[in-house]
C-alpha cells in the first residue's frame, strides 16, 4: 500500500511542475524532499489507523446515542407508573423530557352536556340547557437543561360560565434530580394528596371519564382540596427491594387563611402568603414487583386557617388508596377524610369522601367504565357546609380511543344531593392531544 501511494505521488511531479507558471518554480530537489516527507507522514498515519481503527470504531458504536423516536403512549399505559408531585414522568403520554431544549404539547377537548338540573348556569359540569362546550386549552411545556435540571410549565386558557376567557398558569416547576432517591421540585405544583391529583392532570384526554371526581375538583371549580401548592417538594425511592417503596414530602404556602369565603378558598397563594405557618404534606406508596400494575399508598396534609370572627381552624387531610392497572383492566379506589378542628371551641368536623373507577379494555380501543363518588360535608361546617353539603352518585359510560392521540367519551350520570332534587344527565367529550 505504501509503495502504491509513493508511486502515485511521484507520478504527480510533472503535473505539479506544469502548474507553476503563476508562482516562481521550485527547485526539483526541494520539491522531491517535500513529497518524500509527505509520504512518510502518510505512512505513519496509516500505521496508526491500522492499530487503532478497531477499538476506535467499537467505542463509537458503544457511545453513540440511539435516535430519539417519540412513541405515542395512551393514558392506560402510563397510569400505573405515574410519579407523584412534579416529576417529569407525571404527565401521561409525554416522552419529551428525554430531549434537550424546550418541548411543547397541546391538549384540548370539545363536549356536550344535557341534564335535568334546573336553574344552574351552563358549564362543563352542570347546565340548565343542553349545550356544547369547549374545554380548556392546555399548553404543556417541558425543558431538560442537563442530566440533573429540568423545568415544566402548564398554561391553561379557560372558559367561564358567562363565556368569558381567562389565562391561568397551573404549574411552574424547576426540577433537580441528582439521584433516584432524592428529587427536588420548586415552584407551583400539584399537591401529592392521594393518587388522583398526581396521576391525572389538567386535560380531559388524560382522565378515563368525562370529568374529574368532585372530590378532586380543582379549587376554581369549587373543589374542597388544596390541589395546588407553591413551595418545595421532595420525592424519591426508598431502598426496599421488591416492595418498591417511595416517599414524598412537601412544604408550601397552602390556601389563604384569613377568610372562609368561596372566592378566597379558590385562590392559590402564588405571590405572597397571608400566614407565617406553612402547609406541609407527607406521602408514601408501594409498587410491589410481585404484582405488576399495583400501587397502594397514603398521604397526610396539614394546614391552618385564621378566619375573622371564628376560632382558628386546624385542617388535616388523610388519604388512602389502592390502584390496580394490569394490562387491559383498571381499578382505582380512594378514600379521603378532611378533619377540621376549631381550636378553643373543642369542636371537630369530619368530611368523608371517596371515589372508585372500574374499566375494562374490550379491544379496538373500547373501554366501558363504571364509577361512583361520594362526599358529605356537615351542614354547620364553617368552610364548606353551605356550598357543598352531601353529594354522591354513579356514572357509567364508554371511552373509545380511535387513535393514540384522540378519544371520544360518552357517559350517563346521576347526582344525588341533600335537600335538592336528584339530577340525571348525559355528557359527551371529544378529547385530543397534539
Amino acid at each position: 500500500m505504501i509503495r502504491r501511494m509513493t508511486a502515485l505521488v511521484l507520478s504527480l511531479v510533472p503535473a505539479l511542475f506544469g502548474q507553476q507558471s503563476i508562482s516562481p518554480p521550485l527547485d526539483d530537489h526541494q520539491l522531491v524532499l517535500q513529497l518524500l516527507q509527505r509520504v512518510n507522514e502518510l505512512e505513519a498515519e496509516v500505521k496508526q489507523l491500522k492499530g487503532a481503527a478497531p477499538n476506535t470504531m467499537l467505542a463509537a458504536v458503544q457511545t453513540a446515542p440511539p435516535p430519539v423516536t417519540p412513541i405515542p403512549v395512551t393514558p392506560s399505559q402510563t397510569t400505573a407508573s405515574a410519579t407523584p408531585s412534579g416529576t417529569m414522568g407525571s404527565m401521561p403520554g409525554m416522552t419529551l423530557p428525554d430531549l434537550l431544549g424546550l418541548q411543547f404539547r397541546g391538549f384540548a377537548d370539545v363536549g356536550f352536556l344535557a341534564s335535568t338540573q334546573k336553574g344552574a348556569t351552563n358549564s362543563n359540569t352542570s347546565g340548565a340547557h343542553p349545550t356544547f362546550f369547549d374545554g380548556p386549552f392546555n399548553l404543556f411545556m417541558t425543558s431538560r437543561m442537563n442530566d440533573q435540571f429540568s423545568a415544566l410549565a402548564e398554561m391553561l386558557i379557560e372558559y367561564g360560565p358567562t363565556n368569558s376567557t381567562s389565562l391561568d398558569l397551573e404549574r411552574l416547576e424547576l426540577h433537580y434530580t441528582p439521584s433516584d432517591y432524592f428529587n427536588l421540585t420548586a415552584g407551583r405544583f400539584h399537591s401529592a394528596i392521594g393518587y388522583y391529583n398526581t396521576t391525572y392532570h389538567h386535560a380531559s384526554w388524560l382522565i378515563p371519564t368525562v370529568t374529574r371526581p368532585f372530590l378532586f375538583a380543582f379549587e376554581d371549580q369549587g373543589g374542597i382540596l388544596p390541589t395546588h401548592n407553591v413551595g418545595l417538594s421532595a420525592a424519591g425511592a426508598i431502598p426496599s427491594g421488591a416492595l418498591g417503596l417511595h416517599y414524598v414530602a412537601e412544604f408550601g404556602n397552602g390556601r389563604p387563611a384569613a377568610s372562609v369565603s368561596q372566592a378566597s378558598l379558590e385562590q392559590v397563594q402564588v405571590a405572597q402568603s397571608d400566614k407565617n405557618r406553612k402547609a406541609f404534606n407527607v406521602a408514601a406508596y408501594a409498587r410491589p414487583a410481585a404484582i405488576p400494575g399495583l400501587q397502594v399508598g397514603f398521604s397526610v396534609y396539614e394546614d391552618h386557617y385564621y378566619p375573622a370572627g371564628l376560632p382558628k381552624i386546624g385542617q388535616t387531610i388523610s388519604d388512602a388508596y389502592v390502584s390496580y392497572h394490569p394490562s387491559g383492566f383498571e381499578f382505582t379506589g380512594e378514600f379521603l377524610e378532611l378533619r377540621h378542628d376549631l381550636e378553643g371551641a373543642h369542636k371537630t368536623f369530619h368530611i368523608p369522601g371517596f371515589y372508585s373507577i372500574l374499566s375494562k379494555d374490550i379491544g379496538r380501543g373500547v373501554k366501558p367504565y363504571l364509577s361512583w363518588e361520594y362526599i358529605n360535608v356537615p351542614r354547620n361546617e364553617p368552610l364548606f357546609g353551605t356550598s357543598i353539603g352531601l353529594r354522591h352518585g354513579p356514572s357509567t359510560g364508554v371511552r373509545y380511543d380511535f387513535t393514540d392521540f384522540a378519544a371520544f367519551k360518552l357517559e350517563y350520570y346521576r347526582l344525588i344531593r341533600r335537600g335538592q332534587a336528584d339530577v340525571n344527565g348525559a355528557r359527551a367529550d371529544l378529547a385530543f392531544t397534539f
